[in-house]
């Protein structure tokens, strides 16, 4: 592809799995929030809550300063406090849902257009709960997306739920690829400011193919995230959805994946699509294991993307 990426994407980084500390809510969220938005290669950064008001003025500062957007993730809260939007037990469905709401009070804070969300950890609850479960996470799903709605400002914040895997690690409810875009349809019949978010990190550790899940989402496809996984030796700090860097030992992906996940975006037009963010947004999702450098594991981030990049048919 020789057009820049620009042209169609807005490269994006989670910063609190690049600075994991960050999840925690401290003031010392703002000197990661600095680093990255010094970096020209990212548009948007992808945010979690933030507990000091006055350093949630100064991120948007450095916002503001630096010409970036800013995403926001309501994952961390809710997988360290386990809560689950799916939950059977109704007490537990309203705790997870109060505490998503607080994430959309803080996404419109920041000016955030778009705000990723997981149902829940460990919130599969077998197949003798699925239906209802599936019931209960579009209820949830309909009541977050009216909180968004009734809080809207110049602008109404859209939310995206991101598939997560069902039996390693997180087991959530969606899950598969499937049932999270029945689910989408169904939400989309009341409430248009919803979607999905695919990840490439999790494909394979859903035992889907790239292509087979991007093309059941592709209409209801808001936001992707690009990232790898391990799943072949449990014994390793990377195993399950840990987030190690593009190509390392004993992972699934590496260019060529990112290079395919590029490719069939373009043959579903999702950088065609409308989309609430400036434009169809491409976010890296990178943890360090131990001993690893957040500027080196940028440096190849960049180096993946503009191999893969190239990598893109010229055609698209």
């Amino acid at each position: 592809m020789d057009t820049p990426w620009n042209a169609y994407m807005q490269v994006g980084i989670v910063q609190f799995m690049m600075y994991p500390e960050a999840m925690a809510g401290n003031d010392d969220a703002l000197q990661s929030i600095e680093h990255l938005a010094a970096d020209p290669l990212f548009e948007v950064l992808e945010i979690t809550r933030i507990n000091n008001p006055a350093v949630r003025e100064q991120v948007r500062q450095v916002a503001d300063m630096a010409h970036i957007d800013l995403g926001f993730g309501a994952q961390p809260p809710v997988l360290m406090n386990k809560l689950n939007s799916a939950a059977l037990d109704e007490d537990a469905r309203r705790a997870a849902v109060a505490d998503i709401k607080l994430s959309i009070d803080q996404a419109y804070e920041h000016g955030c257009k778009l705000m990723a969300m997981i149902d829940g950890l460990g919130s599969w609850p077998g197949e003798e709960g699925r239906v209802r479960a599936l019931e209960q996470v579009t209820r949830s799903l309909n009541e977050l997306c009216e909180y968004a709605e009734q809080q809207a400002r110049d602008y109404q914040l859209a939310i995206s739920l991101e598939t997560f895997d069902r039996s390693i690690e997180k087991k959530s409810l969606l899950g598969p690829t499937r049932d999270a875009v029945d689910v989408a349809r169904r939400v989309r019949e009341r409430h248009a400011n919803f979607g999905l978010t695919i990840d490439l990190s999790h494909i394979p550790l859903l035992g889907e193919s790239i292509r087979d899940s991007l093309t059941q989402a592709q209409d209801v496809l808001l936001h992707t995230h690009i990232g790898n996984c391990q799943m072949r030796d449990p014994a390793l700090a990377s195993y399950g959805d840990k987030h190690p860097r593009f190509g390392a030992p004993h992972t699934e992906n590496d260019t060529e994946a990112l290079a395919e996940f590029l490719t069939v975006l373009f043959e579903i037009g999702y950088f065609q699509k409308p989309v609430p963010t400036r434009r169809p947004v491409v976010t890296f999702e990178v943890r360090p294991l131990p001993g690893e450098r957040q500027d080196i594991l940028i440096a190849n981030c960049r180096r993946v993307l503009e191999d893969a990049w190239a990598r893109v048919p010229a055609s698209k």
